[in-house]
């Protein structure tokens, strides 16, 4: 218990140092602001109502809430099986985390669709989620699809329920339709609007992270998929009036990830009453709001390039993605789940649970080359115990899916992609108010697997060590 995890910490992917940092860029949802659990239920019963009335589904289906506790991020879902599931870095199904509805589906059954439990590479998605070739596998990278993930089991169940015939492609696409008018529709936009204390977490101290940045001589700029209108009146809620002086550049309704690919749409200046000039822009002016555009004219504006440029999103793939892939600006990811996983997994009987799951399985390795009836008889009890220890871990986290990084000893798909398109990665901005400004993260060496000695030579020479978890420096 002495080597507690910081929740409150930085961690690094890759070695990066913020003296050489000039410009802080950022996302707005999920990254400057944070939303209350009301939001979610929001979007939810909204969405619900747009597949009753528009898309003429059952109204039965309003007996339906929204149920925090159902989904986690970074889950696959099969569109032509209507199989939602939890997919490991190397494309193996977490056996036990496959439902249909909202009921699991047996293992065997899992098995024999998949012949296995593998997803070779051409069924799973591309970076966005966009099917091609005739691939089934969504993935749900972005925290507004919680409650979309939900809808979907939820409609699912009540069809399977009823005995109703339906076809699985259409169900997915009539609820992301239904998702995204939420948004589209402005639904979403004006519910918070006029109710912004309901909606809106207050305290992640996106003012004092700015303010902070500011005092250094740091540049900084907001690039979002939120229109104009609601980014102001969050940032005044969260940040201040002045919030604009903040910033070098605003860019609003940027159409992520477009915006980073696209390079024929222009900007467009945003007056003060959120109509659209139709001005030419020659430069990106402070404490004005402008509307769509491309990195690639941004770039050319601005001449922000390379790797003095560090931005920051919750959405690995829309945020994050291209910037490190094609642009080389240094990354960071807001998973606000980081802070909750870390206090469990800081907690007295989750350090013993995973203690003695190592230990078993350190024993199975050990003892399995024994072949006489007794030695095995025992080697199926520890395997069956070890299979309930799982089961018990994924539990401290999430009953039905588990933690959103790692599947039973594999990291998540989640976390593969995470690994490759974060330099850095925290709970929440506010993190940064703990390091300063010229401080250099150093990623931890993770030993290979032939850098560390096996569990069964371990036991073999007597130099059996409980596992324990990495030590995080403590920040004052």
């Amino acid at each position: 218990m002495s080597n507690m995890l910081n929740p409150d910490a930085i961690f690094s992917n890759n070695e990066m140092s913020l003296s050489d940092i000039e410009i802080y860029g950022f996302d707005y949802d999920y990254t400057l602001v944070f939303y209350s659990k009301h939001l979610h239920t929001l979007i939810f019963n909204a969405a619900r109502d747009l597949l009753i009335n528009e898309h003429r589904y059952p109204a039965e289906i309003r007996k339906y809430d929204y149920d925090p506790n159902f989904a986690i991020r970074g889950l696959h879902y099969d569109v032509h099986r209507a199989l939602l599931m939890k997919i490991d870095a190397f494309h193996y199904i977490q056996l036990g985390t496959v439902y249909r509805g909202l009921s699991v589906v047996p293992d065997e059954e899992v098995i024999a669709m998949y012949d296995g439990s593998h997803v070779p590479l051409e069924q799973m998605s591309d970076f966005y989620g966009k099917s091609s070739q005739g691939n089934t596998m969504k993935q749900f990278m972005d925290i507004f699809s919680l409650p979309e993930m939900t809808l979907l089991s939820c409609v699912n169940e009540y069809f399977l329920k009823n005995n109703i015939d339906y076809e699985p492609v259409h169900l997915y696409k009539d609820v992301k339709d239904s998702i995204r008018d939420v948004h589209i529709k402005g639904i979403m936009y004006r519910a918070i609007e006029a109710d912004i204390e309901k909606y809106i977490c207050y305290a992640e101290q996106t003012r004092a992270v700015l303010a902070k940045l500011a005092d250094h001589g740091k540049k900084m700029f907001l690039i979002t998929n939120s229109p104009s209108s609601f980014v102001d009146k969050g940032m005044k809620f969260i940040v201040g009036k002045d919030w604009r002086d903040l910033f070098d550049v605003v860019i609003v309704q940027a159409e992520k990830p477009n915006f980073f690919n696209d390079k024929r749409r222009p900007f467009r200046k945003v007056n003060e009453r959120g109509v659209l000039l139709w001005d030419k822009i020659h430069k990106l002016q402070k404490g004005q709001i402008y509307k769509q555009g491309n990195l690639y004219e941004f770039l050319k504006l601005t001449g922000w390039r390379g790797s003095k440029v560090l931005y920051f999103g919750d959405h690995i793939y829309s945020d994050l993605a291209d910037l490190t892939l094609k642009h080389g600006w240094r990354t960071g990811a807001i998973i606000p789940e980081l802070r909750s996983e870390i206090k469990i997994m800081n907690t007295e009987k989750y350090i013993q649970t995973m203690t003695w799951l190592q230990t078993l399985t350190g024993l199975l390795e050990h003892m399995q080359v024994h072949r006489d009836p007794d030695s095995q008889m025992i080697l199926e009890e520890w395997k069956k115990e070890r299979k309930k220890m799982r089961e018990m871990n994924r539990n401290f986290f999430n009953s039905h899916f588990g933690s959103i990084f790692r599947t039973d000893e594999n990291p998540t798909y989640f976390l593969r992609r995470l690994s490759r398109f974060a330099d850095i990665y925290m709970a929440s901005l506010s993190c940064l108010l703990n390091y300063e400004p010229d401080y250099t993260f150093y990623p931890r060496r993770t030993p290979l697997q032939h850098e560390l000695p096996g569990w069964s030579d371990q036991l073999c020479t007597g130099t059996f060590r409980i596992p324990f978890l990495q030590e995080t420096v403590q920040i004052k």
